[in-house]
């Protein structure tokens, strides 16, 4: 969830700033369809990041009743709209490393690595949360990776 929210924080911020070399004279674009395409970019994101926080109340402990009930729709519609994301996140969890489920695609890859590799992702998180740090809260040295609890090994 941590890592959609940094996509999605990512592609908004990149919409911000508007360079002269941007725009015409008269304040129109220069590059018709830019400013839609990346606002779709950032739609994307944020169905993603949705969802992921979704399966994240549910791997939490959240039933279908509390998720519903934050979107105000019924437990049902809740889980016709969520459980098959979580279906697919806890198989991947119990997936042997090295395999992916679905079609093989970067971005399967890449939440595979996540999956198998969490604590080298929350490091990178770390990072990316302390070179975007506002304000003066104190977030410490590790305000990703510290929520993170260790397994155990036998």
């Amino acid at each position: 969830m941590a890592y959609e929210a940094c996509e999605l924080a990512e592609l908004a911020r990149a919409a911000v700033p508007i360079g002269e070399h941007e725009l015409n004279p008269d304040g129109t674009t220069r590059a018709p369809g830019i400013v839609l395409a990346d606002a779709a970019r950032v739609l994307t994101a944020a169905l993603r990041f949705f969802e992921a926080a979704a399966v994240f109340e549910r791997v939490g402990g959240a039933d279908w009743h509390v998720i519903g009930d934050i979107l105000n729709v019924s437990p049902h519609t809740a889980r016709v709209r969520f459980a098959m994301s979580e279906a697919a996140f806890r198989e991947e969890l119990l997936s042997p490393e090295g395999t992916q489920s679905g079609t093989a695609s970067e971005v399967s890859s890449l939440r595979a690595h996540m999956t198998r590799e969490p604590l080298e992702t929350a490091l990178d998180l770390d990072d990316w949360v302390l070179r975007h740090q506002d304000g003066d809260s104190d977030l410490g040295t590790a305000p990703v990776s510290a929520g993170l609890v260790q397994r155990k090994t036998s």
